[in-house]
């Protein structure tokens, strides 16, 4: 097992109350996330920014 620094751009839904669901199965196309984190939005163009430790 290793883990990853990643970084991503998700697009802000519509609903807020799905964002963490976006997040999450964003997140475990690339890992299984161990810890993720919101570092910005934009709310302009819509997207959140998120950083994230993956394991693969």
């Amino acid at each position: 097992m290793t883990t990853h620094f990643i970084s991503t751009e998700i697009a802000l839904p519509a609903n807020p109350l799905i964002l963490k669901q976006e997040i999450e199965q964003t997140l475990n196309r690339q890992g299984k996330p161990l810890r993720w984190a919101i570092t910005s939005v934009d709310e302009i163009e819509k997207k959140v920014k998120v950083e994230a430790i993956i394991t693969r």
